[in-house]
């Protein structure tokens, strides 16, 4: 079917266009012909890439093919285990690669499941149930309370008809629905309200609508082609240590030959000289590189499922902890999606109510002080909250008495049943120690005027066991205002005078624009000769009461997590589909800057073109009223701008950006698969302050992977070096190749996997995020390993030199001292390389418990090559006495023994003078 706008159509309009009667629906026949047309009502599925083909392609990575040559090196060394290790390396990343691009492809999967799986249908005059995936253009649909949409329809009828589309637009209440066609060509999704499309579900009411759309060509078929056709991209830490495993291993090939060129030039044996160069390259290419990444970045997610999120792939932690831009969905990420009442306008105060979400535990402050419940006016009020009400509440999931409630009550286990709106109400009254069933028990409700769209009110007359009725009613403002004779202040019934009315109404705009949803409260005792059969004439000459003000408010939780946010140089931009008064609100309580050109709607988005919203794209804070297109849009121009884009989201409407995004966060309670599955990372409290817990633990994941590389290639170059030099200078190889193998076993193991998992520097929240394009050996890494690998090479080189000389030529005993020089120059370099903004001792040397473990353990494995009597022989060492141990550990420790000299000698006394001389 051609595509229109079919909202701008009245229903008879729509149903002429598309062949169907208005009473009797298509004919069986008719539907059978249309499906075989336009095909299955479902949500197809691209072609999905072979299990095999996905294993295959992980071994087709530049750094997974030098670490095989390295197994067949090792191998044709005798190093078989040595070999063994590479090869389990290259096995397990190969394996875990597989189950996280397996996994990543299920969107459309999610996405399906969202789907109707039965629809109800009027087809020759009859209604019946059809499978969803049957229906087709021109099927006229029987909607009822409860039912999932199963399909994009046109309202022919509606009653009373509610519609939940935060799924799909982000509007946090119900969308009352009517069937009368709408003005303009541009009318944003959620304002359609003669539409009803395919995931949303009905909260209330009934009505019938005829099919306009189905499938792929749906509101939701369009959400999940915008998902196919986003591309999957490499993170900023995937794409750094490509262009490092490159780099390593050209450079190390181009030394070793080196090595292995001077030495045969200067007259070695080309076969002793073969061995060394093929043993260096062994240990100088750092094979634990990829394996140590893997085990930061999975350790860092075992940390932040302890900390509610849950990591569906591995360099998801570090990707956000680069982020420089979080756009965030409002309702249920940053609000908590629980419509709670802030305030109250009675007996002429202004009434602010304290409270999280539906625990029924709050205060009532007026003027700065507590207001008790003895107010007639307040009393009352909240009663009639309670009774004119059709919601419940419940904690863990059972009805439970008022008292008990009230003692037990907690914040995360109260939830509603029924319209959010009066589930507020309830709450609201239970804060003022009203309960419904306590009410009951000397009340019972004898009958009831339903809330209609018209009449927008609703009211209900209870009797009291002494015979006498009343009726509460809750409604719009202006609409209970003009039924009201009288207001209550002060417990008297005083004449509604023109004057009160007005400030009531002024009171009422004031709430408006702080983005409240306020309703007008009202009563009346009813006399004994009125007719409760004519329970339209009973609402009249009412008791103004007051208004109640509410909000679906933002998470306590969320407002500092800005605020930490901000400090760590990181964006915060709120998208919604709400209206922008709502989205203004929520954003200046939440802190986010709401000035000129700040906040925008999806209309104003939609006239810009590309160029002019880039332009403004880095000054916009929140966005409202928009659509899936707009948000994917608004993630692609701050991508364009070289911003590093996370997007936490929960509804379908969230799922193209959030696969767009960099990083892409789901809500782990109410988000739905879809966005789950589109996601890299979902946070199982759905708390915007887990998001902070994760910038926190990704910065410090990618500090340890740039510790680590510090050290590995500081200690690659010193053994290199050691071997150059000796080559360059005619000097005997100062290592065999045996030496040079069983050192990158000790060093480049454990302590190099304990730093990995080493702990963040403690203003590691108070730094800009490192630029999206920065090399990873940025901020003079480079210097740092280029500097002490030279020291490393330098000192194992001289220990070498005076051993041999001092010894008269004694290579066993030069080799073995120049072997421990190497091993513990790196072991001393390791804690140096802790932190690369403060001392050793200033973050602590046993901080890390792991990496003392890891060191000692490496200790033990050198001592052992060198005093066991059975290891000296295939490792060529002999023992030493004190006095060796003495040249080694200065030449290996100085840098260390220095920086403790100054840290806890110099700089006290340095203080101590400063504050004498002060």
């Amino acid at each position: 079917m051609k595509e229109r706008s079919w909202f701008q159509l009245e229903a008879s309009e729509v149903m002429a266009i598309l062949a169907s009667d208005g009473e009797k629906g298509l004919s069986g026949k008719e539907a059978e012909r249309r499906l075989a047309e336009v095909g299955p009502n479902q949500l197809q599925q691209a072609k999905r890439i072979l299990p095999l083909k996905i294993l295959l392609g992980q071994f087709q990575d530049f750094m997974v093919l030098v670490l095989i040559g390295a197994t067949l090196i090792s191998g044709m060394l005798g190093e078989y285990a040595d070999a063994i290790t590479i090869l389990a390396i290259v096995i397990l990343n190969a394996i875990l690669g597989f189950i996280q691009e397996f996994r990543a492809e299920k969107s459309l999967e999610a996405l399906k499941k969202l789907a109707a799986p039965a629809a109800t249908v009027i087809r020759d005059g009859q209604q019946r149930t059809v499978p969803a995936k049957d229906l087709v253009p021109g099927d006229l649909l029987c909607l009822e309370t409860g039912d999932r949409v199963p399909a994009d329809a046109r309202l022919t009828e509606a009653v009373n008809l509610e519609v939940e589309e935060a799924t799909l637009t982000g509007e946090s209440h119900p969308v009352k629905k009517k069937t009368e066609p709408l003005d303009g060509e541009k009318v944003a999704l959620g304002d359609r309200k003669n539409m009803v499309y395919m995931g949303t579900v009905i909260t209330r009411g009934r009505g019938k609508a005829v099919v306009t759309a189905t499938g792929m060509r749906t509101e939701m078929g369009q959400i999940a082609g915008m998902i196919e056709q986003v591309e999957e991209e490499e993170t900023p830490l995937q794409k750094r240590l490509a262009q490092l495993g490159k780099l390593l291993v050209v450079f190390c090939l181009l030394i070793c030959a080196l090595v292995v060129v001077t030495g045969v030039l200067r007259g070695e044996a080309i076969y002793q000289m073969f061995l060394a160069g093929v043993s260096l390259a062994v240990a100088a290419i750092p094979e634990g590189l990829p394996a140590i990444v893997t085990v930061a970045l999975a350790i860092g997610v075992q940390k932040m499922i302890r900390r509610n999120a849950i990591v569906r792939k591995l360099p998801a932690v570090e990707t956000l902890g680069c982020a420089t831009v979080i756009c965030s969905d409002k309702t249920g990420t940053l609000t908590q999606n629980e419509m709670t009442a802030r305030q109250i306008f009675c007996d002429g105060l202004k009434v602010q109510v304290t409270g999280q979400g539906y625990d029924p535990r709050g205060e009532f402050e007026a003027n700065g002080k507590k207001i008790g419940r003895g107010n007639k006016t307040m009393k009352l009020l909240l009663k009639c909250c309670a009774l004119c009400n059709n919601a419940g509440l419940k904690k863990d999931g059972t009805p439970l008495s008022g008292l008990f409630r009230q003692k037990n009550g907690k914040a995360s286990s109260w939830e509603i049943s029924g319209d959010p709106t009066e589930g507020a109400l309830l709450v609201l009254a239970a804060k003022g120690g009203i309960w419904r069933e306590q009410v009951e028990r000397e009340e019972r409700r004898i009958g009831e005027i339903p809330f209609d769209s018209e009449r927008k009110r609703m009211s209900v007359i209870y009797r009291q066991d002494d015979g006498v009725s009343t009726i509460y009613t809750k409604g719009a403002p202006d609409v209970i205002l003009n039924l009201c004779q009288s207001v209550l202040v002060e417990g008297k019934a005083l004449s509604l005078t023109n004057e009160l009315k007005e400030k009531v109404l002024k009171e009422n705009e004031s709430m408006a624009r702080q983005a409240l949803r306020v309703l007008g409260i009202a009563y009346r005792q009813l006399s004994g000769d009125e007719r409760l059969e004519e329970a339209d004439n009973l609402e009249h000459n009412l008791v103004f009461l007051g208004l109640v003000g509410m909000i679906d408010p933002p998470r306590p939780s969320a407002l500092k997590a800005i605020q930490v946010c901000k400090q760590a140089g990181i964006k915060t931009v709120m998208i919604t589909g709400d209206h922008q008064i709502t989205a203004r609100a929520v954003a200046e309580e939440l802190g986010l800057p709401v000035g000129a050109g700040q906040v925008i709607t999806g209309v104003e988005l939609d006239a810009m073109d590309d160029e002019e919203f880039a332009s403004r794209v880095k000054d916009i804070s929140v966005y409202a009223r928009v659509s899936p297109k707009h948000k994917l849009r608004i993630v692609k121009a701050l991508k364009q701008r070289g911003e590093v884009v996370a997007m936490t989201g929960d509804g379908v409407n969230d799922a193209p950006a959030v696969k767009e995004a960099d990083i892409g966060v789901a809500m782990g309670k109410t988000g739905t698969d879809v966005t789950k599955e589109a996601s890299a990372m979902i946070l199982a409290d759905d708390n915007f302050a887990t998001i902070v817990a994760a910038v926190e633990e990704g910065r410090a994941i990618y500090d340890n992977i740039r510790k680590f590389i510090r050290y590995l290639l500081s200690c690659n170059v010193g053994e290199v070096l050691t071997m150059f030099l000796a080559a360059l200078f005619a000097l005997p190889l100062p290592l065999l190749p045996i030496q040079i193998l069983w050192v990158n076993l000790v060093t480049d193991g454990l302590p190099a996997m304990a730093l990995g998992v080493d702990n963040a520097d403690p203003d590691i929240m108070q730094r800009k995020p490192r630029h999206p394009k920065e090399s990873v050996f940025s901020r003079g890494l480079w210097r740092k390993i280029g500097s002490r690998g030279l020291q490393i090479g330098l000192g194992t080189l001289l220990v070498f030199v005076l051993a041999n000389y001092l010894s008269d030529g004694n290579l066993t005993l030069a080799r073995t001292m120049a072997f421990a020089t190497l091993v513990f120059s790196q072991l001393f370099h390791v804690f140096d390389c802790k932190s690369e903004r403060y001392s050793l001792f200033q973050v602590g040397v046993f901080s890390n418990p792991y990496l003392v473990l890891a060191v000692c353990c490496s200790i033990t494995m050198e001592l052992a090559v060198i005093y066991l009597p059975w290891l000296q022989p295939i490792f060529k060492t002999t023992p030493l006495n004190g006095y060796h141990w003495y040249l080694i550990l200065m030449v290996a420790g100085w840098r260390t023994f220095f920086t403790a000299f100054i840290h806890y000698l110099v700089k006290p006394i340095g203080r101590k003078l400063i504050y004498l001389k002060a």
